[in-house]
């Protein structure tokens, strides 16, 4: 009993974590229901090939992966591309093939060439705090909206939406707090049901979207022949740094999370994470990476074991190739599945401040802390048709603050330690 539980909270989590991208993405691109339809299903199946992957072959942890959300910015950056008409829709997704399978190709040559240890090195407890911190920040507002129901029927908050969603938050907070302790292991999972339910009894649930075929394999090069130009080069590179960077970040979170002791071999995941991505162009989906709020999942429920994540993952797997049963499960209200995964957001910020606490704050630490912050939180306020003029690959780094922070801070800490290197060496002589 213990085991199905677990499996089905897992495969829920991983669930909800791959909905939300393909179908706001397809909105963007002004895809019709049906081709939403088949990139939402192609999204779930690469999300579960890449997660058991990497669990069996890869870095060998059980973190969830998901639709990056550094992927999700690239793909708006093109629709916008596409409504300005400076691309055609065809050729902005074709481009996003390529973009996909370059990256591949580029995780694929740094994990053969070993390559990865020498940037971890740079991610101390002050960057995977700074790191954690912002990426609170970022989904901070998302969460909030997608709770309250902004977007879900209109664009205004609406008290039947978002009351619901509220309760939902609380009876998750309190499950998760209770004594019980199968309610504290299931709290999600149990949150999760009573929420949709309410939604189904208040009749705020939307209709299932009908198909045809019971059994579909997901198609290939869905958007057509992958389009190469110099600027997905340019891109995919430039992507590849800041995904390994989020991938590094996201598994030395969840490490540190189940306090494992036998050290991950990086390389190997990179390589993994090269097959992964290369998959996504191949079958047009939304390109996934280790998510770092499986920790706080971990956290909420206590699910340590390996088993039951890489079932869930066969299961995720199988339901992408069921159109009709992946139908019901995509039916789950926006609203309750940003209520019931709240906590777990939250719990990532308290594991950065944990990262700050290991260490004894120096002014020049404040310094770069602040200063990252600044500049993270500040450039999520950007418009993005401020930027829209630049190059593709700057303006996907000034659109993505956590990852402009991130960097900023290991630059800043980079360049504070060989000063001081350097001093320590003149004092020496």
């Amino acid at each position: 009993m213990k085991f199905v539980l677990s499996t089905f909270q897992w495969f829920i989590f991983i669930l909800i974590g791959a909905i939300v991208a393909p179908i706001v993405i397809g909105d963007a691109f002004g895809l019709s229901q049906t081709e939403i339809a088949s990139f939402l299903q192609r999204t779930i199946f690469i999300t579960g090939c890449a997660t058991l992957l990497q669990v069996l072959f890869g870095h060998r942890l059980p973190i969830a992966e998901g639709p990056a959300g550094l992927w999700w910015g690239t793909f708006i950056v093109y629709a916008n591309l596409a409504a300005s008409q400076a691309l055609s829709t065809d050729s902005a997704l074709r481009q996003l093939e390529a973009t996909m399978l370059l990256s591949g190709l580029f995780f694929l040559i740094i994990g053969a060439f070993k390559l990865v240890n020498t940037i971890k090195k740079l991610f101390t407890p002050l960057v995977t705090g700074t790191f954690l911190l912002l990426l609170t920040a970022q989904l901070g507002s998302s969460f909030v909206k997608g709770m309250l129901g902004v977007g879900y029927v209109s664009d205004t908050i609406e008290a039947k939406i978002a009351l619901p969603a509220l309760f939902v938050l609380f009876i998750t907070i309190m499950f998760s707090r209770s004594r019980i302790v199968f309610i504290r292991r299931y709290s999600i999972l149990l949150s999760l049901l009573i929420g949709w339910l309410l939604y189904f009894l208040l009749q705020l649930t939307k209709p299932i979207e009908k198909y045809t075929a019971t059994f579909q394999f997901p198609e290939l090069f869905a958007f057509g022949k992958p389009e190469f130009t110099s600027g997905t080069v340019i891109t995919a590179l430039m992507l590849t740094m800041l995904l390994l960077t989020n991938m590094i970040a996201s598994i030395n979170v969840v490490e540190q999370t189940l306090e494992k002791q036998t050290p991950v071999d990086y390389n190997r995941s990179s390589i993994i994470a090269g097959i992964n991505q290369s998959l996504s162009g191949v079958f047009a989906g939304v390109a996934s990476v280790p998510l770092s709020v499986t920790a706080g999942f971990l956290m909420a429920t206590r699910t340590f074991e390996k088993l039951p994540f890489i079932f869930a993952n066969i299961g995720i797997i199988l339901l992408s190739m069921f159109p009709k049963v992946l139908s019901i499960f995509a039916n789950i209200p926006a609203p309750v599945g940003y209520a019931v995964m709240f906590i777990t957001i939250a719990g990532l910020a308290s594991l950065g401040i944990q990262a700050f606490h290991s260490l004894a704050l120096t002014e020049r630490q404040l310094f770069t802390i602040s200063l990252s912050f600044m500049i993270g939180i500040g450039s999520m306020f950007i418009p993005s048709e401020s930027i829209a003029h630049l190059p593709n690959f700057i303006m996907i780094l000034i659109n993505n603050g956590l990852i402009l922070g991130t960097v900023l801070c290991i630059c800043i800490e980079q360049i504070f330690q060989l000063l001081e290197t350097r001093r320590n060496r003149t004092d020496e002589t």
